[in-house]
């Protein structure tokens, strides 16, 4: 099923009063839908469209199809400040000061991540409703500078998915369910559903979500983005609700891997080899590039495994030479060692961030404070699924803990020394190749989700290990999404353009 027909054919409701100027002129000038960030620029270069004309057309779509019609639930706030700034970027693009790559393009991020418009960043708990920043993160600081517009905040598994072990991706006591972008009974993944869902409809030209494990490549597999997972620590944690420092980054998720190249060039704060390739796609070819192809996991979809098989024949066809590897005996040792972990690193990391936040916008100050939060405000916050996570991190010690630094060493050498680092050591392989997950299972608030039609052990072990990951769309399997997964070297992003 095509995107562009099943968005414009979901129906549509009056705008509230406050946007009816918006709409009118949303529907005088451009229509944005499936536009690329390049797409956009050429637009806004020729006179097709201005910003302030742009940003009206994605808030009239959010309020037609996202807050009222489908109510698809993925953008939870929209920034007053926007349709000022894009003003301003005008102007400035009238007087031929241009801010290179993104002038003038509306862009969500994700509601984890902080910025210094007037709304909150609440990671979808109503315990940081009131938190105001007065600063950007400095990953939204390096969009602005740019040329990017922050629209506005996406819906996101509250505290990045991160409380509960039945939790329902893209549900926040804030926003609600979020919805798949092809199917609203489909889960959006998480954590970053919002982002995935808001980018996929067309709400904005692209979004940033964040990343521990499979929280921009599952949902942008799910919803038939490009999602890019950098390298850890080339992309700055500040500013950033954290699980894990260890784990945690935050990447783009858009329509093409030139935008996700392009993007991604703007907020690592260190170069990784991406624009090499990214802002023109023909003139990369791929003869001779050895990729190492993974097994399709035993509980993908059947279509799944074909829609594999056809993009290992397509990359073959472009000059691809396909190795056949095995995955190692330590991806089967992963699961356990990182959650205890992660669960041993939350705990100083929240604790740290909680105490970062203003007093008088909210009271938390440490995870004891929001276990006992959520107990309080159990009929809005507990109502679908618990906080079993929350309460084991709780329970955890130091991180000089035996237990701790036993976990990192199996994850060490599972996921990296004897994991990733040895498949990309094999017969002069340069990248890795696996199915993604999907198709979309269907919103489950009872069991939560369910295991994702097969999850590819590369992008664990990439995330485990901080390597960069990309999921790009392969094709549909009855009108639902399904990618694939390149995973490349720590540092050596750009190989995945």
């Amino acid at each position: 099923m095509d995107r562009r027909r099943f968005i414009q054919a979901a129906g549509a409701l009056s705008l509230a009063a406050a946007l009816e100027e918006l709409k009118a002129a949303a529907e005088r000038a451009f229509d944005p839908t499936e536009q690329s960030v390049s797409a956009l620029q050429q637009a806004l270069a020729s006179g097709a469209v201005t910003s302030e004309g742009l940003t009206a057309a994605y808030v009239a779509r959010i309020a037609r199809f996202d807050h009222h019609g489908p109510e698809y639930r993925s953008v939870l706030a929209l920034n007053a400040d926007a349709p000022a700034a894009a003003r301003a970027l005008d102007a400035e693009r009238k007087a031929r000061k241009l801010r290179r790559p993104l002038h003038g393009v509306p862009i969500i991020v994700k509601d984890n991540i902080e910025t210094c418009d007037p709304i909150a960043t609440t990671a979808g708990s109503l315990a940081l409703a009131r938190s105001l920043r007065a600063s950007d993160a400095p990953l939204v600081g390096r969009l602005r500078a740019a040329g990017a517009i922050v629209l506005g905040k996406a819906n996101l598994s509250e505290w990045a998915n991160f409380r509960s072990t039945r939790s329902s991706s893209g549900w926040s006591a804030v926003g609600g369910q979020t919805r798949n972008a092809y199917a609203r009974d489909r889960n959006p993944s998480g954590s970053s559903a919002g982002s995935g869902v808001a980018a996929a409809a067309s709400f904005c030209a692209a979004a940033i979500g964040s990343e521990t494990k499979g929280s921009i490549l599952s949902p942008s597999s799910l919803n038939g983005l490009v999602g890019l997972k950098p390298t850890v620590g080339a992309v700055s944690g500040q500013g950033v609700v954290p699980i894990s420092p260890r784990q945690d980054t935050a990447g783009p998720m858009c329509r093409t891997v030139a935008d996700a190249a392009l993007l991604a060039a703007v907020i690592c704060e260190r170069p990784l080899g991406f624009g090499t390739h990214g802002t023109d796609l023909e003139a990369f070819r791929l003869r001779g590039v050895r990729i190492g192809a993974m097994p399709v996991p035993r509980e993908a979809h059947p279509d799944t495994a074909r829609l594999f098989a056809d993009a290992r024949a397509a990359l073959e066809h472009e000059g691809a030479v396909i190795v056949d590897l095995k995955p190692p005996a330590g991806f089967d040792e992963m699961d356990a060692p990182e959650l205890e972990a992660l669960l041993y690193e939350f705990k100083p990391a929240i604790n740290a961030y909680l105490g970062t936040l203003d007093s008088s916008q909210v009271d938390c100050r440490t995870l004891a404070d929001l276990i006992a939060f959520n107990r309080a405000h159990a009929d809005a916050e507990l109502t679908v699924f618990g906080q079993e996570l929350f309460e084991m991190a709780e329970a955890r010690g130091p991180l000089t803990d035996p237990a701790y630094q036993k976990a990192l060493a199996t994850l060490q050498r599972t996921a990296d020394t004897d994991g990733l680092a040895a498949l990309l050591g094999q017969q002069g392989v340069e990248v890795l190749l696996a199915s993604s997950n999907g198709p979309a299972e269907r919103i489950d608030e009872l069991w939560g989700d369910r295991a994702g039609g097969g999850w590819p052990p590369i992008a664990s072990a990439a995330a485990i290990a901080g390597y960069p990951s990309l999921t790009v769309p392969a094709g549909l399997v009855s009108g639902l999404p399904v990618g694939i997964t390149f995973v490349g070297p720590r540092n050596q992003d750009g190989l995945l353009n």
